[in-house]
């Protein structure tokens, strides 16, 4: 259950955050408001009715905010740099990193973790199974929609760890979806269908 809990608040999120930035929010229906009341004069003829003030349609919800698309002016010429951050490595991390999978930036977790992530161009079941046979394990699929799988690679420790140590495999094309998205523009390929997402174990402080 806590696992459950911990990947669907952490890597189901930048799903939602992926689709937000997709689709465009509906505008809300704007309310009319009633006209003024309306006030006779002193000569007994009756002022015309004040027409009733343009109605500003009320503030968006946050789910109705698009997410701030940057500019594609220019995409095609930009590259990864020459010296890009290749990321940590399978030794760095203690487990496999696929090979060939593009490293796509890291997070702070708390409590001296972080949340590596990875894009490859392989499916889901080809990554999974890559990891069930590296690992001899066989893992757990925590969620069916959007598919995740889960391999634990340590003991998770709630009172001094904030995630399990563990790799996540998600399919980013579940329903239809074009995949996580490639942070550089114009560079091949578009969108990633697989992300796989490494959390190693906390590393100790040094005893003083």
């Amino acid at each position: 259950m806590i696992r459950r809990q911990l990947v669907s608040g952490i890597l189901l999120s930048a799903v939602g955050v992926f689709w937000a930035a997709q689709s465009l929010a509906q505008p809300p229906v704007a309310r009319p408001q009633p006209p003024p009341p309306v006030t006779p004069t002193t000569t007994g003829s009756q002022a015309p009715a004040a027409q009733p003030p343009a109605a500003k349609p009320a503030a968006p919800t946050l789910s109705q905010v698009p997410a701030a698309q940057p500019s594609r002016q220019g995409a095609a010429k930009v590259q990864p740099p020459a010296g890009a951050d290749s990321g940590p490595t399978s030794a760095q991390l203690g487990v496999p990193v696929y090979e060939g999978a593009r490293y796509l930036g890291s997070y702070d977790a708390g409590r001296g973790q972080r949340y590596y992530l990875f894009g490859a161009t392989q499916s889901f079941a080809e990554i999974v199974t890559y990891y069930k046979n590296i690992l001899k394990d066989k893992g757990e699929l925590v969620f069916e929609q959007p598919p995740t799988h889960m391999f634990d690679i340590g003991k998770f420790k709630e009172e001094t760890m904030a995630f399990p140590p563990s790799v996540t495999v998600k399919d980013y094309t579940w329903g239809g979806a074009p995949g996580y998205a490639n942070p550089y523009f114009g560079a091949a390929p578009a969108a990633f269908p697989t992300v796989i997402q490494i959390v190693p174990a906390p590393t100790p402080e040094p005893r003083k």
